[in-house]
């Protein structure tokens, strides 16, 4: 076994998590601009002049946040565990069937949702009822576990839209 040696001196990695992050999601084929337009078709109605690359820009921004950072790597690290198989019964199939009951992954994405205010969380609430875009796509593929994915990036966007909302309100 490891022996784990804490450094206290230790600074917080955010380019290395920012990066590991950006390639996880790349590598689920869930992109900036695939987030983008599921803020611009959500926010239409209110921002109609908001552009694709003005809410790419704010999903980035947001994705910089250490707090949002912290859960969306939990939420891929358990999301590609299960999909290997490697975490114990019976959490595995209760993560690899997305028991509805389970809760832990809108847990982790309620937490992120807060950083955008009632906005974001009602928001996240509807996309996650909705799954429409992007988050859709995510539900519905089956060639890996997504238990957490679909609605860590669910309260990304609800986040974006809260901020914008505040933004331009």
């Amino acid at each position: 076994m490891k022996e784990f040696i804490k450094d206290k001196e230790m600074n917080y990695p955010d380019t290395k998590m920012f990066n590991y992050i950006m390639s996880e999601l790349n590598a689920r084929n869930v992109t900036l601009e695939g987030m983008a337009k599921v803020v611009l078709e959500g926010q239409k109605r209110f921002l109609p002049n908001l552009t694709l690359k003005e809410a790419m820009d704010s999903l980035e921004d947001t994705l910089h946040k250490r707090e949002i950072m912290n859960n969306m790597s939990i939420g891929l690290v358990m999301d590609d565990m299960a999909t290997k198989g490697n975490l114990p019964e019976p959490l595995q199939s209760i993560v690899e069937n997305d028991l509805g009951v389970f809760g832990t992954d809108e847990t982790l994405a309620l937490g992120i949702s807060l950083f955008g205010g009632s906005i974001a969380t009602t928001n996240y609430g509807s996309l996650d009822v909705h799954k429409k875009g992007i988050i859709n796509d995510i539900d519905k593929d089956t060639s890996r576990v997504n238990t957490f994915l679909d609605d860590l990036v669910g309260a990304l966007i609800a986040v974006v839209e809260g901020k914008l909302a505040h933004q331009y309100a």
